[in-house]
């Protein structure tokens, strides 16, 4: 996947330890695989994007398997679609849905987060893949590049992703529904508020291909209790009383609920 410089657009090559343009920007590779594309002006905070802790919770949790069923949705839909690569994962987190993705298609992949530690993370453990710190709102890759476009559970930016997109790639997107984790939400919650939610955007430059409901239940217990909050927006919603009462909880049995739309480039 060809990427380009955030600073001038320019067409980045790799070298040894480093990937530059013409214009002499230069970006590192670091020690564990990834390259910094974020720039000091794209940042809105010091350190954007979820914390090394979140990262971890969410790695803890995903590996014991409880959201399987997202991934393996996922990827059978991908495949009964006739997807194909190179794959661009926006807002990749820690790599556990695009690196099964794109061993399931056969693909390249290349992730991309504006956490440094998700993208340090996901390149500690899989290696091979791409992984880049950067904005889903300015993507370093030039335009046509990918195959496959994915985020999930992340933030969607559909001009960017149809820019990236070739003409006959696809974009696959994963929401919340409005009944996600209630069980999660009743403990941490003196009460619940439901707002319309909708699952099923209009987006501009797409046409949907397909919506696949995902509704599943699960257990967790002891420590995984607080690791599935913490990889959720609710870490930072709570008041004391919400996490007293979920640190006194022991065992949750929950419902993951989410929709996985499939999108193609008008």
């Amino acid at each position: 996947m060809e990427l380009v410089c955030p600073i001038c657009g320019g067409a980045l090559t790799r070298r040894e330890r480093e990937f530059a343009c013409e214009n002499r920007h230069s970006f590192d590779i670091a020690r564990q695989g990834y390259v910094n594309l974020l720039t000091v002006q794209q940042k809105k905070s010091l350190h954007p994007g979820d914390t090394r802790e979140q990262v971890l919770s969410r790695r803890v949790f995903l590996d014991a398997g409880f959201y399987a069923p997202i991934a393996r949705t996922l990827c059978d839909t991908a495949a009964a679609l006739g997807a194909r690569g190179p794959v661009l994962d926006v807002g990749c987190g820690e790599g556990y849905y695009s690196t099964q993705l794109a061993d399931a298609l056969g693909a390249e992949l290349t992730g991309l987060d504006i956490s440094k530690e998700a993208v340090r993370c996901a390149a500690g453990k899989y290696k091979n893949a791409l992984w880049l710190c950067g904005t889903a709102a300015h993507l370093p890759v030039a335009d046509g590049e990918a195959g496959v476009v994915t985020s999930l559970f992340a933030l969607t930016a559909a001009e960017e992703f149809r820019r990236v997109l070739r003409p006959d790639g696809l974009y696959f997107q994963v929401l919340a529904a409005q009944d996600h984790l209630l069980g999660l939400k009743s403990i941490i919650y003196p009460e619940l508020k439901f707002k319309e939610k909708d699952t099923v955007p209009v987006l501009p430059g797409f046409s949907l291909v397909q919506s696949v409901p995902i509704r599943f239940s699960f257990t967790v217990e002891g420590t995984q209790v607080q690791n599935l909050l913490s990889m959720t927006p609710h870490l930072y919603r709570i008041g004391r009383a919400g996490a007293a009462r979920l640190a006194a909880t022991p065992r949750l049995t929950d419902t993951a609920s989410c929709v996985l739309n499939v999108y193609r480039p008008d």
